[in-house]
């Protein structure tokens, strides 16, 4: 009997990893302990959670039906400068590593080390970038070095803690180098020598489990190549010997700032995970499963937003993102309930139209079978096994028996959560912020201001050179005029810059005169502004103020950043133009800011506890930081801050930046065009498909973690790069509000309020109801039975209630033939 390609792992809540796990890869199949496993995982990145978020994401991601979970491993975080190294806090690797094996699961660790991720610089340090002869993802020494002493130490770190799976720890594969097959082109020859280092490096460490390359088509044995994307059905590996993976399915996509929000459908998401195990998968993982935030100032791009939610089946705050997550959870229960015949069976193929085939697994004892239609407009009637079946149209039918549909990735019977912002109940902590704030310039009569810097050059820099301590570097040269300068003999003065598509800030003479900034994906741009200068000295300061740097790209590291030139004064003379180009001028640079340096937004360091006036407090000012005092929303529901009214800047809690905020750049009107109202989940997806919010703010939320509130008093500060108001913000709670079910007949329907008892049931209707959640209408047949009644006396008041959708509950109907459906909106 021929083994298939596909098996799945089903954990059960006694499960512990104790014993050695032996793990390799036979055949087409990942085997651990001997025996021919498929893995379905999910991946969440410590970094971009706290610490104390960890354990419920954990247990979530398991009760969701995942077996592994998935992260990368963040270089530029844990070895910010050269040789010192940070593993504390939320950056404990061990222990998220930890927490994933107590909870029974496995562990697909990516080393990397370079990770794209949309991470700051893709995961590198910057001061890798500016060490002398380096070239990065080639085959050059000095890089290979550094990457080999990073990767060394992780694996290290792990073998020390016995935590793969061939000391009996739980990490079952290991990835080395990430996607290069995308642009090894770029590279050449010192590309394909590289590929060939990275593997012999990785299998001389010695860690007992696979390593694997993701997007590495030419991959040296034994190192296997998976596949990424939004569909991998058709990824086959280059070793007909290794199995078929798939690192990265993309649950959505992320956000950048001025780009609306993307959205990809639970109906399409899971009809790709189904036509992957048809056709073979052994190992698949969602990217990302909990998205998280990019705190601090970790987004990279450029032009990455905050919020990094990715439409995952856990949300940004850890809620689970309804409906999405429970079809899949259905989805991933069918599999393992496959387990037998899929590890087992025979494969066979059949034919019943151009766009419609089935996959039949077969055994002595019983047959499971896969039948897909992929057109994406028609749905298909088919006969079956002396069976019709409707198969919707791009979908997936799965028959554990090859008899009775179990699931269709195209009919969601899990409900639909509506989730809700609201504020504290509790009047004591809902006291406008906007009596308690106190403010305090930046930019003050300093060493901005008289063009004191803390390097001097003949040319404009890179701002890379900065090694990232801070995304502000100023550009500052003291210009001496004669009167007789030519450049006076015109008229209307203008200062051009040439810069990388960052933000830019110019003052002259300590007198602010403009910015300008450009949209995702330019990566240059001009501010031409008009300038009046005087015979003499003429301080010209820019402000350059990068929003994350370069993370993806044939070498992308070699992208500019900050202002790349020419720096130029114009005037005009008749018809004639005058140029003076100041490029090669002597500059001045200094990194950061000083309220920065001196820690404003730390109320423990010296430098924040004087000079904040808290009177006639500015709005609308750039360059200003603000402070207030306020308590943490009651409750333990997640935490959000409404930043609608500012305009781009940086916030801290306590201390803890929760990132870069900027309410204030709109999504572009035009993205959405050709979006509609409904999104259709048939047909191929992209990130431009299914687009929605534009024309209203980039992201207006931004998460809190409940670990980052003290007891008593904490304190918000912000930094006002371009002025808006402070006495809009507030604290507001995340919950589900309304919850919606629309499940098919002879399913069970869960609803659940996610923490919160279910206060009312508003709707329900039984038969052939029309609409959607928020609009259900009763349709044109009705189950005899009131559903109202029953849903309202089985579920108000509960957290969770099931209902079995069924005639025998709400009665016959006379709809007919049609498969009937319970629509019901209920109240959190």
């Amino acid at each position: 009997m021929a083994f298939s390609k596909f098996t799945l792992v089903l954990y059960f809540s006694s499960f512990i990893i104790a014993s050695a796990i032996e793990v390799s890869h036979d055949g087409r199949a990942i085997t651990i302990d001997g025996k021919r496993r498929v893995l379905i995982s999910g991946s969440i990145h410590y970094t971009r959670s706290t610490a104390e978020m960890w354990p419920s994401l954990i247990k979530k991601s398991k009760e969701g039906g995942l077996d592994a979970i998935e992260t990368y491993v963040f270089w530029n975080a844990h070895e910010r400068q050269r040789r010192q190294y940070d593993f504390s806090g939320d950056l404990d690797l061990i222990r998220f590593l930890k927490a994933i094996q107590n909870e029974g699961l496995y562990t697909i660790l990516r080393i990397g080390p370079y990770i794209c991720g949309e991470w700051n610089y893709g995961g590198f340090p910057l001061w890798l970038h500016n060490m002398p002869d380096i070239e990065l993802r080639t085959a050059n020494d000095v890089f290979m070095k550094e990457m080999q002493n990073f990767t060394t130490l992780i694996v290290n770190m792990v073998k020390n803690e016995n935590l793969f799976a061939s000391q009996g720890g739980n990490i079952i594969l290991a990835q080395i180098e990430n996607e290069y097959g995308n642009v090894i082109g770029a590279y050449g020859d010192p590309g394909k020598a590289y590929v060939q280092w990275c593997a012999n490096m990785a299998e001389s460490l010695n860690i007992g489990v696979p390593w694997i390359m993701c997007q590495e088509s030419d991959a040296p044995k034994p190192i296997i190549n998976t596949c990424n994307g939004w569909y991998c059905d058709n990824f086959s590996p280059n070793d007909p010997n290794s199995p078929k993976m798939w690192t990265e399915n993309w649950t959505g996509w992320f956000k950048s700032w001025g780009g609306p929000d993307p959205f990809r459908t639970a109906e399409d998401l899971a009809y790709s995970v189904a036509r992957f195990f048809q056709t073979g998968g052994t190992f698949q993982n969602y990217y990302m499963y909990h998205g998280g935030t990019n705190f601090g100032r970790t987004a990279g791009g450029p032009y990455i937003t905050t919020t990094y939610d990715y439409n995952a089946p856990l949300d940004e705050y850890g809620n689970l993102n309804q409906p999405k997550y429970g079809h899949l959870k259905q989805l991933h229960d069918v599999l393992h309930s496959m387990e037998t015949t899929l590890t087992h069976g025979d494969i066979s193929n059949v034919y019943f139209a151009e766009s419609v085939s089935g996959t039949i697994y077969t055994t002595n004892e019983t047959s499971s079978c896969f039948i897909a239609n992929i057109n994406t407009t028609e749905d298909a009637t088919i006969l079956f096994q002396g069976t019709t079946h409707i198969i919707p149209a791009w979908s997936v039918s799965i028959f554990p028996d090859c008899e009775k549909e179990a699931y269709n990735t195209a009919r969601v019977n899990t409900q639909t959560s509506i989730m809700v912002k609201e504020g504290s109940k509790d009047e004591d902590r809902n006291v406008s912020l906007k009596w308690s704030w106190s403010w305090r310039p930046e930019i003050i009569d300093g060493p901005v201001l008289k063009g004191r810097g803390d390097v001097q050059a003949n040319r404009l820099i890179d701002q890379k050179r900065a090694n990232d301590l801070s995304d502000y570097l100023w550009y500052m040269t003291n210009l001496n005029l004669d009167e007789k300068d030519p450049i006076f003999t015109g008229e209307n003065m203008t200062l051009r810059v040439n810069a990388t598509g960052h933000v830019l800030h110019a003052y002259v003479n300590g007198k602010y005169l403009g910015s300008k900034w450009a949209k995702y994906g330019i990566y240059s741009d001009v501010l031409e502004t008009p300038v009046k200068l005087s015979p003499g000295d003429n301080l010209i300061s820019l402000l350059s103020a990068t929003v994350g740097f370069m993370n993806y790209g044939p070498k992308f590291d070699l992208v500019g950043a900050g202002i790349r030139g020419p720096i130029q004064l114009i005037s005009k003379f008749g018809d004639e133009r005058i140029i003076k180009d100041l490029s090669a001028h002597s500059w001045n640079y200094k990194v950061g800011l000083d309220g920065l340096k001196r820690m404003y937004y730390n109320s423990d360091s010296p430098g924040s506890t004087s000079k904040w006036a808290s009177d006639s407090v500015p709005v609308n000012r750039n360059m200003t930081w603000y402070m207030t005092t306020f308590k943490a929303p009651a409750g333990t529901d997640p935490v959000v801050v409404d930043l609608l009214g500012l305009g781009k800047g940086e916030a801290w809690i306590n201390g803890n930046s929760i990132g870069r905020y900027w309410p204030s750049y709109i999504a572009d009107e035009s993205a959405c065009s050709g979006s509609g109202d409904v999104c259709d989940y048939r047909g191929p997806y992209s990130d431009s498909k299914c687009v929605s919010k534009c024309g209203e703010p980039t992201q207006r939320w931004y998460h809190v973690p409940r670990s980052f509130f003290q007891d008593g008093d904490n304190t918000l500060v912000l930094f006002e790069e371009f002025g808006g108001d402070p006495s809009k913000v507030n604290f507001k709670t995340v919950r589900a509000g309304t919850v919606c079910g629309n499940a098919y007949e002879n399913r069970t329907l869960e609803l659940s309020c996610q923490g919160h008892p279910i206060s009312a049931v508003n709707f329900a209707s039984f038969g052939d109801p029309a609409g959607s959640c928020g609009a259900f209408q009763k349709g044109n047949c009705e189950g005899e039975n009131d559903a109202l009644s029953i849903l309202q006396k089985e579920c108000v008041g509960k957290e969770t209630c099931l209902i079995d959708v069924t005639e025998d509950k709400f009665g016959t109907s006379t709809c007919g033939n049609i498969v009937k459906r319970l629509a019901v909106e209920a109240v959190c």
